[in-house]
């Protein structure tokens, strides 16, 4: 499986070492996949900041390179406040390039869900039903993302 993942410009110097640590380990949306065959990643970049004008034109190059689906990064869900547009990013990247869209990489660090959880957002958001994959991870794999 061959994949691109956009991280929010906020976090533009992220190296990815939580995403690619959960890539190997196979942990967070990344578990979706069989350890057993190979997984890919075809392109890495920020949405370009708000309200995201990379999301236009990532996906293209990510195609050229093979790209199955496309991961929205952890940052964008967990990031305070979390992304406004990811909602939109999804429904972008499915309905123009066909490619499906998965919310999440990384687990989402213990820290970040217990201050998330208190807020008000986060219900609101309906962020369950958005990055379902993220919140079933065990407690004991998001402390270790901490």
């Amino acid at each position: 499986m061959r994949i691109g993942i956009i991280i929010c410009g906020r976090y533009q110097d992220c190296g990815g070492g939580k995403c690619f640590r959960a890539l190997r380990e196979r942990l967070g949306s990344f578990a979706r996949y069989p350890k057993d065959e190979p997984l890919e990643v075809v392109g890495y970049s920020t949405c370009g900041g708000c309200p995201g004008g990379n999301v236009e034109y990532l996906p293209a190059e990510f195609q050229k390179n093979g790209c199955q689906a496309v991961h929205l990064a952890t940052g964008l869900v967990v990031g305070y406040p979390p992304c406004p547009n990811i909602r939109n990013f999804k429904s972008f990247i499915e309905g123009h390039y066909g490619l499906p869209v998965v919310v999440g990489t990384h687990p989402i660090p213990m820290k970040y869900m217990e201050t998330h959880r208190q807020l008000p957002f986060w219900k609101d958001a309906r962020m369950q039903e958005l990055a379902d994959d993220l919140l079933s991870d065990a407690p004991d794999v998001m402390e270790a993302y901490n």
